[in-house]
């Protein structure tokens, strides 16, 4: 049999509840098209790159697929008829990978960082005082105020003209 990752994406507005719940129904149909799944990693709440059927967010699901083709062709029709079902891909690939996926490595690693604090390290800015260098703001003395408009200018330029 041949061995596949498939991730899907549910709506954001379901719970996880339901998700676990879609995650069993799809396992099912796996095992009962003769296939198993080896390992499901559900990597919660995330957001979307960009928007999918109105959803800025989806909760993601990683399955570990070792069945025959039909199966998970099966299971691929069931994913697009339900509509709690954004995306999904599913890749056959040589072999499976042992342990957490990356994306779990990844939130695993981010825990692990020092808290930052406020940044004790950094030294106070505090009042940067006077930037003598710079004049005041606003109109500035070597131009006339700001008040241009095309109207008049047009009309300035066709009495030019006509003159």
């Amino acid at each position: 049999m041949a061995l596949y990752e498939s991730v899907w994406i549910a709506r954001q507005d379901i719970s996880t509840t339901q998700v676990e719940a879609l995650t069993e129904q799809f396992s099912e149909i796996i095992k009962n098209n003769g296939g198993e799944v080896k390992s499901n990693e559900q990597w919660g709440l995330r957001s979307l790159a960009y928007k999918i059927k109105k959803n800025r967010k989806g909760h993601y699901v990683m399955f570990n697929i070792e069945a025959p083709a039909s199966a998970v062709a099966e299971m691929e029709r069931n994913m697009r008829l339900n509509e709690d079902v954004l995306r999904c891909l599913t890749l056959r690939v040589d072999a499976l990978q042992e342990g957490q996926s990356v994306m779990l490595q990844q939130r695993g690693e981010r825990s692990d960082r020092p808290d930052r604090g406020d940044r004790g390290d950094r030294p106070d800015r505090g009042d940067r005082g006077d930037r003598g260098d710079r004049g005041p703001r606003g109109d500035r003395p070597d131009r006339g105020p700001r008040s241009f408009d095309r109207a008049e200018s047009n009309e300035s330029r066709s009495e030019g003209d006509a003159a």
